[in-house]
This record gives structure tokens, sequence and C-alpha cells, in this order.
């Protein structure tokens, strides 16, 4: 309960700070109804009907009351429910963030594994090589360069559009794999490195030594024993990478062509749309706490010792 109420007030404070931050941009809403033509009054005039005249304070609270309720908003240019928009798109943004995060774990996993058995030795150091390499490029430059060589130059992978799962599986994943490994090759390092540092100390102690005298193979010794308790880091970056994949999904959603809600936030923020700026963050702030609360639950899972320590205080 104390988890949720720390929650709650983290929600809070995001919503809030983003209608702040919304609300001193020059221009508004008014003006993209109004166009280009719209006289000062008519302006004012479609202000007050949207209510945008009313305090900030006024309308975050009205917003907040309403969200309570279940009620999203409106789109103040469309008249489109935002949490139908979101629903909409939400599944794509979704499936771009896990095919990465598991992109991601693919390549992580066998590299930490590796360098942990051999630090410093020819594999872990190339490894390294190749990671700090892809850590070092932005997601969109690494975007582009798979998009010239992938797509264009090799003709493997489509370089912009997305398919509904109604068309199929192969059609559908076929133009995610471009911007899933986009974001993978950005976040895989972070989790290589973390994992090859906790299995590096636990591979030091004496249950492992025992294990081994035992006579149990390299193989079985990494991923029966000594790749579980050294998952807490990874998992807790796990959590915390949460927030890049939203920040990384929005840019490759504009240059990909996939219509997912980091795309839906762009074009709410270029017209001013307040309500769906709101509906968007709030859904990024929901995404990020339920993961990070989930990293929380996972750690009882992995040791045994965190359920003991929770039931006695």
């Amino acid at each position: 309960m104390r988890r949720l109420q720390r929650l709650l007030i983290v929600l809070l404070v995001v919503t809030f700070s983003t209608f702040l931050l919304v609300s001193v941009l020059p221009g508004d809403a008014a003006y993209q109804i109004g166009g280009m033509d719209a006289s000062p009054e008519e302006i004012e005039a479609i202000r007050e009907d949207l209510g945008l005249n009313s305090p900030v304070i006024l309308r975050y609270l009205s917003w907040v009351a309403g969200l309570i309720q279940g009620d999203w908003g409106t789109s103040l240019l469309t008249g489109e429910s935002v949490w139908d928009a979101l629903v909409e798109r939400v599944p794509v943004s979704m499936q771009l963030m896990v095919m990465a995060q598991i992109m991601a774990l693919t390549l992580a996993i066998p590299a930490g594994i590796i360098g942990a058995w051999r630090p410093d030795g020819p594999a872990d150091r190339a490894l390294t090589a190749v990671g700090f390499a892809c850590v070092s490029m932005p997601g969109f430059m690494t975007a582009i360069l798979l998009i010239y060589y992938v797509s264009l130059h090799l003709g493997w992978l489509p370089a912009t559009g997305y398919e509904p799962m109604s068309a199929g599986l192969w059609a559908n994943l076929k133009p995610m794999i471009l911007p899933a490994l986009s974001l993978a090759l950005v976040e895989w390092t972070a989790l290589m490195r973390t994992l090859r540092a906790e299995m590096i100390s636990t591979l030091q102690e004496n249950y492992i030594s025992l294990a081994r005298a035992k006579g149990m193979g390299t193989l079985r010794i990494l991923l029966v024993h000594a790749l579980r308790p050294s998952g807490f880091s990874t998992i807790t970056i796990l959590g915390l990478q949460v927030a890049r994949l939203l920040g990384g999904a929005i840019i490759l959603e504009q240059i990909f062509g996939i219509p997912g809600i980091g795309r839906l936030l762009v074009h709410a923020v270029y017209t001013r749309d307040l309500v769906v700026i709101q509906g968007c963050v709030t859904f990024f702030a929901l995404t990020y706490v339920a993961v990070n609360f989930l990293v929380d639950l996972a750690y009882a899972w992995l040791d045994p010792r965190v359920r003991e320590a929770r039931s006695h205080g």
C-alpha cells in the first residue's frame, strides 16, 4: 500500500507538470480550429467554448475528476474520445516495445554469460567493443543506417509501414523488425554489462566452487546456478529501460511510419491538443510505474530471502 501511495503521487506530479508545461506553450488548439484567417474575436470565442480561458488549476482538477470516473476526455480538434484513440494505438506501441526488449535480452544474456565466463578474454573484449559502439549511437541514427542497408540496399525488410495482426503474423512482424532492432541495439549493452558484472561476482561464491568440485559442467553452472542469482540488477535495468523505450518509440514511430501512441502524441503537441497530450502522458506514466511495481514483485520470485523479509516486516 505504501508503494501504491507513492505511485499515485508520481502520477499526480507528472500529469500536473505536463498540464503546466503545455499551458505555457505559444498558441493553442483554438488557432488550429479557427485557421489562419480567423479573427481575434473568433479565436477568443473558440477558446471560451473549449474552456481554455479557465485557470490552469481548474482545468486540471476538472480533467482529474473525469479521469477518476473513467472519462479520459475528447480531442479538442477532432472530438474523438482519447480513450478510443489510445486503445487503437497502444497495442502497436506495446508490440514495438516488447519486441525490442526481447531482442535486447536475446543479445544481452548470451553476451553477458560469455563475458563472465572469461572476463577480459578475446570474446569479452569484442562484445564490449560492439556494445559500446551500439550504445554510443542514438536510436534514430541506428534506424537510418538499418533502413539504408537492410531495406534500400539489401531489400530484405520494408523501410516504413505497418500491418495489423489480421493481415497475418509475418505480415505484421515484418515491418516491425527494423524499428524494434533499432531500439534493442541501444538498450542491450546496459543489460549485458550489468549481467556480466553480477555473474562475475556470483561465480566467486562458495556454492559455485562446490558445484565445480562435484564435477558439474560449465554450461550447467552458468545457466542453472549462476544466472538466476545474477538477475536482480538486470531486472532493475529492465524496469528503468521502459522510460527510454517509450521515448525511443516516439521518435522511431515517426521514422518508420508506425501508427502508435508516440505518433499520436507528436501530432497532439503540434496541434496543441491538450487533452490528447494529457492522455498520452498519463498512459506513459502508468506504464512506467506499473512495470517498476512488477519489477519489485519479481525480486520476491527470484530470491526467497526477499519474501521472508517482507513477511517479517
